[in-house]
């Protein structure tokens, strides 16, 4: 069965969202600290150094079609151009190689064309179920497929997009994490956006066994412009361009009850990604995967360099914890290292440098590398935006 609709009305923006650490109150915390809310945060450092830090994010390379014509979004991934598309590895659980492994198989693969980023999944379940119809529900109540996408990697201006079985779908912009004080724009819309799902068996029929369903999208590339920018709608990506990209699935234990699908009480879900997080919070931009984009034929390897710097991002990204850390117990930003208590990693070829905003409002923290004979930096401020100069 294939479920294709056209898309619905939007419903009224909404407040963000609150999930995976109460993104929404960390976000109020962020932006006004009082002494009631610091205590509230958690420690954000050791997660990072002991959960976060070592992992490596996957790579994939996305091919383009080489073909003009769109393909034909109806959810059964039956067309050609998908046979020539890896699946990425199996997700995992959204902490890693700690946790056990998902009980259902999950995968993804991409494609593009001049005028889309195609997405394909495939979610194996033998308890089909959802109830959200309406454009916009909190979608991850239900079974779902998220996406998120970063086309300049900096950890600002991302999109997320959620589907559940009924092909009903929720969009929002983020213009930087939850966590660092941001509020998703639930009115941002994608225009063009074409989704169909393809059930392998019945939704909703406890009585009989499924055996999942597949997800195909079609993002339109116009459609990756911030609300509110005036710059020109973007196109295809360059050759070689990358961007950082996650996938993640939600997954509820369910019992049947007058037969129905009911969640169990007090059981959290179960979030499976393609490329692991470290900590149950989607919202780290810094940790998703890196898919390039290249027009070179399926015939001929492509490979996924190593990031520049890796060493220096790294410790950019353990600067930025610290000062979390630091301004949940001060209520401002360190402006020393002394005051901060950070000392840089050993190994990194340069010293870094740092630069307080006036006021202790704020901060530039850099990294320099040298790439070959190239001299290069990591730049993170207050606020994660992450840059490579």
């Amino acid at each position: 069965m294939t479920v294709s609709a056209p898309r619905r009305a939007p419903r009224p923006p909404r407040p963000a969202r609150a999930r995976f650490f109460l993104p929404l109150l960390a976000a109020l915390l962020v932006s006004a600290p009082t002494p009631l809310a610091f205590a509230a945060e958690t420690a954000r450092l050791p997660a990072w150094r002991t959960h976060m830090a070592a992992l490596v994010p996957h790579t994939y390379v996305a091919r383009h079609t080489g073909s003009a014509a769109p393909l034909v979004i109806d959810g059964k991934l039956d067309d050609p151009a998908w046979a020539g598309a890896p699946w990425t590895a199996d997700f995992v659980d959204i902490e890693g190689a700690a946790k056990p492994l998902p009980r259902y198989r999950t995968r993804a693969k991409q494609l593009w064309d001049d005028t889309y980023l195609y997405i394909a999944a495939e979610l194996a379940d033998p308890h089909l179920w959802a109830t959200l119809t309406q454009h916009d529900s909190v979608i991850f109540q239900d079974p779902d497929f998220e996406v998120f996408l970063d086309p300049d990697g900096d950890t600002h201006a991302y999109y997320e997009f959620e589907l559940n079985a009924l092909n009903t779908g929720w969009d929002l912009y983020l213009p930087k994490p939850y966590m660092d004080g941001a509020k998703a724009d639930n009115g941002w819309e994608i225009p063009g956006l074409k989704t169909a799902v393809h059930l392998r068996g019945t939704l909703n029929a406890p009585a009989d066994t499924d055996t999942g369903w597949t997800v195909e999208l079609a993002f339109p590339w116009r459609a990756f412009t911030p609300p509110g920018s005036t710059a020109p709608a973007p196109g295809a990506p360059a050759e070689g361009a990358q961007w950082r990209v996650n996938f993640s699935r939600v997954w509820w234990q369910t019992t049947v009850a007058d037969g129905r699908y009911t969640k169990v009480p007090k059981t959290p879900e179960h979030n499976w990604v393609w490329s692991p997080q470290g900590v149950i919070d989607m919202h780290r931009p810094e940790m998703w995967g890196r898919v390039l984009f290249t027009r070179r034929p399926a015939a001929e390897p492509v490979a996924v360099a190593t990031l520049p710097g890796a060493a220096a991002r790294t410790a950019a990204l353990d600067f930025y914890y610290a000062q979390l850390d630091y301004r949940r117990t001060h209520r401002r930003w360190a402006t020393t290292f002394a005051e901060l208590n950070w000392t840089p990693p050993a190994g990194l070829a340069d010293a870094p440098v740092f630069t307080p905003a006036a006021a202790a409002a704020g901060y530039t923290f850099s990294v320099p590398f040298r790439d070959g004979t190239r001299p290069r930096r990591w730049t993170i401020r207050e606020d994660r935006r992450l840059t490579l100069e």
